[in-house]
């Protein structure tokens, strides 16, 4: 089998070896279910769908993994825009987007995990990171834990950037930590939000950063290392990059 794929992080076009003769690992940074699908998540889908209809036509046993983000700032915020349940609007969405897979012919996943159902392995991964030096608690004594992105020397590899040339955001919350290019791993509980949507751990109460719910669906599903890592480019920076920098500092 003959086939090349562009690499975003050497920006080549490579050919395509799997690690394992015959076996094909993809994992796809699925939708944030906070509110209904636009054409750009189905066009995501359509093409992983592709691919993988192409490489099993090929005699490959492939094993697709397209995660469901349901717990998220939007996904709250939405919620109580509304006055559901976060977790009932994001159910609603996730079967919206079921459909319109279904419309356009998209197979199911091979798996199709709920970020909710991987807390455990974040939370490890978390102390993984922290006890490795690459995260530490806030430092305003909140239960919010950071990714020394700093400490990382090959911070910024994926989309050719250096740490000392990115600027924060102008509205960046910049309380608590050590350098403004540092991101969430996990979040505290605030006053206005849910209890449902917060779990215990051992720096305190609160619930995943974005970022870090990638890295923990990804290998608790495909192990520490996979063929393929994918997704839209809108996610390239600041998601992509960050989801490979934690994940190889752990």
């Amino acid at each position: 089998m003959t086939l090349s794929l562009f690499d975003s992080h050497s920006q080549t076009l490579r050919p395509f070896v799997p690690l394992v003769d015959g076996q094909v690992g993809i994992y796809l940074c699925g939708p944030t279910v906070q509110s209904a699908p636009h054409v750009g998540h189905l066009r995501s889908a359509l093409v992983y769908d592709q691919l993988r209809r192409w490489l099993t036509a090929k005699g490959m046993q492939v094993t697709l993994v397209r995660n469901v983000t349901d717990i998220d700032d939007k996904v709250l915020q939405n919620a109580a825009d509304t006055s559901e349940q976060w977790w009932a609007l994001a159910y609603r969405f996730e079967l919206e987007f079921n459909r319109a897979y279904g419309a356009l012919g998209i197979l199911p996943p091979t798996y199709e995990p709920r970020a909710t159902g991987s807390i455990p392995e974040m939370i490890a991964l978390i102390e993984r990171l922290m006890s490795n030096g690459y995260a530490y608690q806030a430092t305003d004594g909140s239960a919010d834990v950071y990714f020394a992105a700093s400490k990382w020397v090959a911070y910024g590899e994926l989309t050719n950037q250096r740490p000392q040339d990115m600027a924060p955001d102008a509205d960046a919350d910049l309380r608590g930590k050590h350098d403004p290019q540092d991101f969430a791993l996990w979040k505290a509980a605030k006053a206005d939000e849910p209890a449902s949507a917060s779990w215990q751990t051992p720096w305190g109460a609160g619930r995943p950063g974005w970022h870090i719910e990638c890295s923990a669906m990804s290998t608790k599903y495909l192990g520490s290392q996979f063929d393929i890592h994918g997704g839209g480019l809108d996610l390239r920076f600041p998601h992509h990059e960050n989801e490979l920098a934690q994940s190889r500092a752990a």
